[in-house]
C-alpha cells in the first residue's frame, strides 16, 4: 500500500480541494483498496486496478458532498516540489495550484481520464478504469485539454 501512497494522495487531491474532506477521502480510498485487492486477479495491472478503485471511491465521495452543496473549500494543497530556488519553487507550486484548481472544474468524467492521464497512464489504462472506450478516451481527454488550456490561459 505505502507504494501507491503518492499516486493515491494526488488522486484524492486532484477530486477534493479542503484538507480535512481530502485527509477523510484518502483513508476511504486506503480502505478500499486493501478491501478489494483480496479480489485482484492479474486481469490488468496493479496499478491500473488500484487507480480504478481510488476513483471510483473518489467519484462517490465528490457525488456525496455534492449533496453537501454548502460546505466550503478552505484549503488547496499544492503537490510537492524538487526545485530549490525559492523563486522557481514559488512559480512551480503556483501553476501546479492553478492546475488542480482547473482540473477540478471539470466534469467528473473529464476530471477522472485527465486525472489518469497525469497519472502516466496509456489511452487503454484510461478506458479499463473508466469502463469506456480507448477512443472515447481520448476524445474525453482532448476535450479536457482544450478546456483546461482556455481556463489556464483565460480565455
Amino acid at each position: 500500500m505505502q507504494l501507491y501512497g503518492p499516486l493515491l494522495s494526488r488522486v484524492a487531491s486532484s477530486y477534493e480541494a479542503n484538507s480535512e474532506l481530502r485527509k477523510e477521502l484518502l483513508q476511504e480510498i486506503y480502505l478500499a483498496v486493501w478491501q478489494a485487492m483480496v479480489g485482484f486477479r492479474g486481469q490488468s495491472s496493479e496499478k491500473t486496478y488500484v487507480l480504478r478503485i481510488a476513483h471510483n471511491r473518489s467519484v462517490s465521495h465528490v457525488a456525496s458532498q455534492m449533496r453537501h452543496k454548502g460546505r466550503e473549500d478552505i484549503c488547496v494543497q499544492s503537490l510537492p516540489d524538487e526545485r530549490t530556488a525559492p523563486e522557481d519553487k514559488m512559480v512551480r507550486q503556483n501553476q501546479q495550484q492553478a492546475l488542480l484548481i482547473a482540473v477540478r472544474k471539470l466534469p467528473l468524467q473529464s476530471r477522472q481520464v485527465m486525472t489518469l492521464f497525469m497519472e502516466g497512464l496509456s489511452y487503454q489504462d484510461i478506458a479499463e478504469v473508466c469502463g469506456i472506450s480507448a477512443a472515447n478516451a481520448g476524445m474525453i481527454l482532448n476535450r479536457a485539454r482544450q478546456t483546461l488550456s482556455k481556463e489556464l490561459n483565460h480565455e
